[in-house]
Parts: C-alpha cells; sequence; structure tokens
C-alpha cells in the first residue's frame, strides 16, 4: 500500500473548489512507522472516496495522498464532526490553536450530538432532539437547527460554560510558520538584589530600604504558599452564583457517561 500511496501522492494541488472537509483524528501513517504524511488536527479536502481509501489534499499544504477513511472524520459548518467519540473531541480540543470557548458538535451516534467546548475542564452537553426536529440544551430554549444554537451561543453563554469562541481547529509543528512569530525576549538576572548590601554602587539609604523590602517579601511568600496549600483542595471549577436566580450544577466529569448541565434560569 505504501507504493501506492507515493506512487500517486507525490503533488500538490489547489483544493479550493472541492467542498467536502475532513479532519485527520491521528497522525498517518503513525511516527513509529515513517514521518507522517498526515497529522492529527490537520484540514483535509476530500477529493475522492474509494473504497477504504480516500484521495485527499491538505488544506495547509495542497498536498494530495491517500489515507485510510478510519483516519478522518468529515467535518460540516466547521463545527460538526461525524462519528467522533469523546476522548477523541477532548484530544482534538486540546491541541495548539484551540483556546478556552473552542467548541464543537460530534455526532458519535446517528442522530445523537453532543457539544464538547473547552473550558478549565473539557465540558460536554448532550444536544436534545424533539420529535418535530427541533434541539435544545437547556429546556425552555429551543432551536430550529443545530446553527441557529451555535449562533446563539456564540453570543451569549445563556448557562454553558463559556461563550463559544470558535470552532476546534489545530496549529501543529508542520504548519506553524516560525519566521512570523515574535522572538522570545530573554532577560539576564545578572543582578542578585538578595546582595545589595555589598553593592557599592547603590547609596546606604537604598541599600537599608531594599533590604527591609526583601526581608518583608520572604515573609509573604512563606505566608501565601502555606495558604496556597490549605486552599488547593477546595478549588472547584464551578461558576459562582451571580444574584439573578441561577441554579448551577458541577461541570467537571467523572465517567465517560455524564454530560454538564446548563444552568438554568429561574422564570
Amino acid at each position: 500500500c505504501s507504493n501506492l500511496m507515493m506512487g500517486i501522492g507525490e503533488m500538490t494541488v489547489s483544493c479550493s473548489n472541492v467542498s467536502e472537509t475532513l479532519v485527520v483524528l491521528s497522525d498517518y501513517p503513525s511516527a513509529d512507522v515513517s514521518v507522517p504524511l498526515f497529522r492529527i488536527g490537520e484540514r483535509l479536502r476530500l477529493l475522492a472516496e474509494e473504497g477504504y481509501w480516500w484521495r485527499v489534499c491538505s488544506v495547509q499544504t495542497g498536498y494530495e495522498n491517500y489515507i485510510p477513511n478510519n483516519h478522518v472524520a468529515k467535518v460540516y459548518h466547521g463545527w460538526l464532526f461525524e462519528g467522533v467519540a469523546r476522548p477523541k473531541a477532548e484530544e482534538l480540543l486540546r491541541l495548539p490553536g484551540n483556546r478556552a470557548g473552542s467548541f464543537m458538535i460530534r455526532e458519535s451516534q446517528k442522530g445523537v450530538y453532543t457539544l464538547s467546548v473547552r473550558h478549565r475542564v473539557m465540558v460536554h452537553y448532550r444536544i436534545i432532539r424533539l420529535p418535530n426536529n427541533w434541539y435544545y440544551i437547556s429546556p425552555g430554549l429551543t432551536f430550529q437547527c443545530l446553527e441557529d444554537l451555535v449562533n446563539h451561543y456564540s453570543d451569549c453563554a445563556d448557562g454553558l460554560c463559556c461563550i463559544l469562541t470558535i470552532p476546534c481547529q489545530a496549529v501543529t509543528n508542520g504548519n506553524l510558520n516560525l519566521a512570523s512569530q515574535t522572538p522570545p525576549v530573554v532577560m539576564h538576572n545578572n543582578f542578585d538584589w538578595k546582595d545589595v548590601n555589598r553593592d557599592s554602587m547603590i547609596s546606604f539609604g537604598l541599600r537599608n530600604t531594599v533590604s527591609s523590602y526583601m526581608s518583608l517579601g520572604d515573609t509573604r511568600k512563606e505566608r501565601k504558599s502555606s495558604s496556597w496549600r490549605r486552599n488547593k483542595r477546595r478549588s472547584v471549577c464551578v461558576p459562582p452564583g451571580n444574584g439573578h436566580g441561577l441554579s448551577t450544577t458541577a461541570l467537571e466529569e467523572e465517567e465517560e457517561g455524564e454530560y454538564a448541565q446548563a444552568i438554568l434560569l429561574n422564570s
């Protein structure tokens, strides 16, 4: 099969005239076999479905080749992912390029949809489909289609953990333009304020002031460290009540079958 791939794929093409989009679910081939042709999170254009092998080209590079269909998922509207399970959704949302509010709606089973959102933890909301084909996350707030649901929660959180910001995307090492990035600022800490008493270039009054500040800072640091240890176990990831009649449910998930619930407005 390597001859099939390399014999047809050593070329780049323009993919702008192809409508169906795919996302790579895992590096292909895997890094322990050879250098991957396509990397996880990379967006592809589908050129042809030829049984198990699909002919694709990369949106980032224009590179064309074949890939097994179980290594990719179809993506519609930029945010509707077909056949993506929860662990893979979380892996994709953790990729560079995503941030708080990055999201996807995934169809894990036929007609069963889930909204997955990257926040301080990964949060998943079950999308309920009514008999009239309307959708909702919170009862009493229904939408005629999934696009209306996304548009609404992109304007306001309205009970979700946060506003939806951008659809799940990825920036891998292979498509980063390092030349365009701002070079890092390197600071050389050659001056030790703790040795200020031995520095003859600083006046006596300033030396006393700095020495007093450093001793006070060490005391505060010890107190802060002790306080942090006491409070660490009490930190939770649930939005605090704001006095507007909001009832909250825990957003952290412990098991595969659990879903977060939106905050409900008491009317």
